[in-house]
Order: C-alpha cells, then sequence, then structure tokens
C-alpha cells in the first residue's frame, strides 16, 4: 500500500489557530473542517472533561510545521 495516512502528515495549523493550532492541523490534515474539532473538543470538555486533556496532550506531542526557505 502506497497510500499516506492523514495522521503520519498531521501538524498544527500556522493559519487556523485560536489556542495552539491543533483544531487547525486536525481541519487541514482530515477531511472533517476545524470548527467539527473545535465543536467535539468543547463538547468533550462540557461533558467529560477529557476534551481538555486530549486537547493538551496533542497540543505537545503535534508537531508544528517545519518552516523552510527563506
Amino acid at each position: 500500500m502506497t497510500q499516506n495516512n492523514w495522521l503520519q502528515d498531521l501538524t498544527k495549523s500556522d493559519n487556523d489557530k485560536w489556542i495552539g493550532g491543533v483544531c487547525g492541523g486536525l481541519g487541514e490534515h482530515s477531511p472533517i473542517p476545524s470548527w467539527a474539532w473545535r465543536l467535539l473538543f468543547a463538547i468533550l470538555v462540557i461533558c467529560y472533561g477529557t476534551g481538555l486533556l486530549i486537547y493538551i496532550l496533542l497540543w505537545i506531542f503535534v508537531p508544528t510545521k517545519s518552516k523552510t526557505g527563506n
């Protein structure tokens, strides 16, 4: 299989970010838009409290885009 998984290319967004760029990056690299990711994390924070923990972990472990060139 030569198809690349979108999770392998996941990076934080530089353009579409409110706090850390995690939801913007998920929106850029998945078929789900960034507003839906933000809504999902907000629902998880309100209902279960796990959304904040997941967001913080993604903020720490998802790499930023490497800036190449000048």
